[in-house]
């Protein structure tokens, strides 16, 4: 369904990303950052998802700034090489991989027609989704899902600009649920779902995938951002 496009940061650095288009007149618009295995098929069906349902879907490569190309795969050795790129991103000078997200964002905005963006993340990047709504500009909505790193204190401190829904896993083993309780504690603006089920339950690649649960995360996200992006 959709195509590769180029982004062009603000420092001229030229970005790959996945753009689906929905058969009619875009409703909105909706960033999908990738997980820490690039934008790969999974990404890519998610994009798609969004495009049926009436959104423009950008992904942009988060990966581009320390290894082009990068599309993994989720056995143990491509989660090892993941994590590896996601801590050289995470190690970039400010403002690293944000002004890529903040070109996705400006793109999909014009290839909507001048319609809302939200933001929707999975694992690096519903870390990433709670970052762009706390520093990012021209976003409607944002809706992390399993974002590891955001219930860290550094993380919590931050305020996002934004509505929020924000997907937590209750057994999963990177995000403790008692800093998930806190953050929510911290945070009552932000609409926070647990489910019974562990990291990574929205992707269908991954032994982790819960259907039930990623059925009803979608059905919420849907609904967010019909209220948000209208």
């Amino acid at each position: 369904m959709g195509t590769m496009i180029e982004l062009k940061a603000t420092d001229g650095t030229v970005v790959p990303a996945y753009e689906a288009r929905p058969a009619g007149t875009p409703k909105g618009a909706v960033v999908v950052i990738q997980e820490i295995f690039g934008v790969n098929s999974h990404i890519r069906n998610v994009a798609d998802g969004y495009a049926a349902e009436g959104y423009v879907a950008v992904a942009p490569a988060a990966f581009h700034r320390v290894k082009p190309g990068v599309e993994l795969g989720y056995s143990d050795a491509d989660m090892g090489e993941g994590f590896g790129y996601k801590t050289a991103v995470e190690a970039l000078p400010a403002p690293g991989v944000m002004q890529d997200i903040q070109a996705a964002i400006d793109h999909a905005a014009k290839a909507s027609g001048g319609g809302k963006v939200g933001i929707v993340g999975y694992c690096w990047g519903g870390l990433l989704t709670w970052r762009t709504a706390c520093t990012l500009k021209g976003l409607s909505a944002a809706a992390p899902y399993y974002g590891g790193g955001v219930t860290t204190p550094e993380e919590t401190a931050r305020q996002s600009h934004v509505p929020v829904l924000a997907h937590f896993a209750e057994e999963d083993k990177w995000i403790p649920l008692d800093t998930v309780e806190a953050f929510k504690k911290a945070h009552p603006e932000v609409e926070v779902h647990t489910y019974a089920a562990h990291h990574g339950f929205n992707c269908d690649q991954r032994g982790a995938w819960h259907a039930p649960s990623a059925q009803l995360a979608r059905e919420r996200t849907l609904a967010f951002f019909a209220k948000h992006l209208a």
